[in-house]
């Protein structure tokens, strides 16, 4: 959630939090705020709920001479978007400054505290509290500012990752980080700091990705001095070199970000693919072979996800089970850690997470940890913190993901499953060769036929959309491998366009939810010809008769469902397991142009951030 940019340098402070800002806006888009060290060290803030471009309008007069500043954007938590709840924050006494990502959960407490001491707060948020705890102790403790500050981060706990400002300190950025991600980027006599390396990547390749329960001292000086905030133990920073361009991370011609990664997906799956799917047909997954053991032991895998990723591993679920007869169970990790589970050593937990940042993901993650399972992470982005807390891993390197509706990542996370699943299953012998080799020569086709998918359809959903862009609701529906597409479907719907969406499995329809059913009411079918499709059409025959609008996603030259449905979609044919890969692609496009018919911002739905780092 939340945004964060600093900079100390010999550039314009103001241009590059502000071009930073723009860059992390999928963060957050509730407010933004800048503030830059002006003449004499005088702080100059300037604040507004809205987007960036709003700031923009209200803080152009910044730019100039300041070689030191950051900047915020907001997805609000404690205090509704407004100016007064915009960051940065400022002290009581007006000289330190702070921006935030996370959440404080102590504030109250503080806050109290800080009452009775006769400090006075202007805004709602935990984060004015934090800014005042590092004031108070200043004021009342014979110690510098980095001290003061790493004293207030041991009184408080929640999660953040902070950059502070003070005003007799020039020059100086203090940072820390819990639970929240914070890079700094290190060019030629100059610094970034940033929640992560887009805003710094055209001036620098080398940067430091601050550990959990870490803080860092930055100027120009002295260069970046790190120290555990516990006991202000020196750390020996490792600097990694990005692999982060510039042209990833523009629109490249599309109106969006999400229209351009719906586009990517041929090629993020084949590069997801490469070097783990073999030219003679074999796989070869490291994350395995090193830790073979552990996984031809495995008495359960428990998948733990968030949003869209859930999605990925209830598909996940069907693959591990069809493919090497391991049970599995799907876990919401927002609810794993919270209700006390059954977690043994001969457990394997998987995460699956687009950022590796996921707040709820990465505590069950520790959970299970804890408990002694085996963790293995799926995430996208090298050096994430899922990535770091794991026995073990696989990127899937879907390359970065501005829109904050997944869809690359989607269909990478699938890719990932299906190649590991594939590889396990012939380790442990529970698919024989032939079958083996015969679906990893057909997964190798999968980027061609998700092309090919794109091409049938892109014309084709667009004049679905116009037809069903006013209503107020539609379902989703899906058997087997597809159920789950059917919910991240309806997912992708309400996320963008705001129309209430349900993805149900098919033959639950008839529990309840036939009771929606009217002229009125899209109904979209999942309906490859592979796996349940005489169910399926039977399900559909019941919407049918009720006068339901089908809306319906086939296997190319189908008749039988083709000749129920009002609209149809069609699909390359392929194997059951990986016609999830298929399938979603047209729901993406469809919520994608209803969306944008709409007239809603599909790149920064309301209330929704990207990554979401707090529980």
């Amino acid at each position: 959630m939340c945004g964060i940019v600093g900079y100390t340098g010999h550039r314009c402070a103001y241009d590059i939090v502000i071009n930073g800002l723009k860059r992390l806006e999928y963060r957050g888009y509730d407010s933004a705020g800048v503030i830059v060290e002006g003449q004499n060290n005088d702080f100059e803030l300037k604040k507004t709920k809205g987007k960036v471009a709003d700031l923009v309008s209200i803080s152009k007069d910044l730019e100039g001479s300041a070689h030191v500043g950051m900047g915020h954007t907001r997805w609000a938590t404690h205090g509704v978007p407004s100016d007064r709840n915009s960051h940065p924050h400022l002290s009581n006494n007006g000289k330190i400054a702070i921006i935030h990502n996370g959440i404080i959960e102590n504030y109250d407490t503080i806050k109290t505290m800080l009452i009775e001491k006769g400090f006075t707060f202007a805004s709602d948020t935990d984060t004015e509290v934090l800014v005042n705890l590092i004031q108070y102790i200043m004021d009342t403790q014979e110690v510098d500012f980095p001290t003061a500050v790493r004293y207030a981060l041991n009184e408080v706990y929640g999660a953040y990752a902070i950059t502070v400002m003070h005003k007799d300190h020039p020059g100086l950025l203090v940072v820390g980080r819990l639970g929240s991600p914070l890079a700094i980027g290190i060019g030629e006599d100059e610094y970034f700091v940033a929640s992560d390396a887009s805003p710094f990547v055209e001036f620098t390749k080398e940067a430091i990705y601050l550990e959990d329960g870490h803080m860092a001292t930055i100027s120009l000086e002295k260069g970046v001095e790190i120290r555990a905030i516990v006991d202000n133990s020196v750390v020996i920073p490792e600097v990694q070199e990005l692999k982060l361009s510039l042209e990833q991370i523009e629109k490249g011609g599309y109106e969006h970000f999400m229209l351009k990664e719906i586009f990517e997906q041929p090629a993020s799956i084949q590069d997801t693919m490469r070097g783990r799917l073999l030219e003679d047909g074999t796989t070869k997954i490291s994350g395995i072979n090193n830790n073979l053991k552990q996984f031809l032991s495995a008495d359960r895998i428990i998948i733990a996800a968030c949003g869209t990723s859930w999605h990925a591993g209830l598909v996940g679920e069907y693959l591990f089970e069809e493919l090497t007869r391991i049970p599995v169970e799907v876990e919401y990790a927002s609810e794993f850690r919270y209700r006390n589970p059954v977690i043994n050593a001969s457990d394997i937990v998987m995460a699956i997470s687009q950022s590796g940042e996921t707040a709820d993901t990465l505590a069950a993650l520790k959970l299970a940890k804890e408990r002694g399972a085996f963790i293995y992470g799926i995430c996208n982005v090298v050096g994430s913190s899922i990535a770091r807390l794991t026995d073990s891993g696989t990127y899937t390197h879907a390359g970065p993901e501005i829109g904050v509706a997944s869809t690359k990542a989607f269909t990478t996370q699938l890719t990932i499953l299906t190649l590991l699943a594939l590889h396990l299953g012939h380790k442990k012998g529970t698919i024989d060769h032939n079958t083996y080799k015969r679906l990893c020569k057909e997964l190798a086709h999968i980027p061609d036929l998700v092309a090919k998918t794109l091409e049938m359809n892109k014309d084709k959903v667009i004049e679905i959309a116009r037809a069903y862009k006013d209503v107020s609701n539609c379902i989703y529906l899906g058997r087997g491998y597809n159920y789950p597409v059917a919910l991240e479907g309806a997912l992708k719907l309400k996320e963008i366009s705001y129309i209430h969406a349900e993805g149900y499995p098919a033959a639950e329809m008839k529990h309840g939810p036939i009771a929606l059913i009217d002229e009125n009411m899209p109904v979209v079918f999942l309906a490859p010809s592979r796996g349940h499709y005489e169910k399926v059409v039977s399900n559909a025959q019941e919407i049918k008769a009720r006068k339901g609008k089908i809306i319906a996603v086939v296997t190319e030259h189908d008749t039988q469902m083709s000749a129920l449905a009002d609209h149809v979609l069609e699909i390359p044919e392929v194997e059951e397991l990986f016609s999830p890969i298929l399938s979603v692609i047209p729901l993406q496009l469809l919520s994608y142009y209803i969306a944008t018919m709409r007239g809603c911002n599909v790149d920064q739905p309301r209330n929704l951030a990207k990554s979401v780092t707090v529980e």
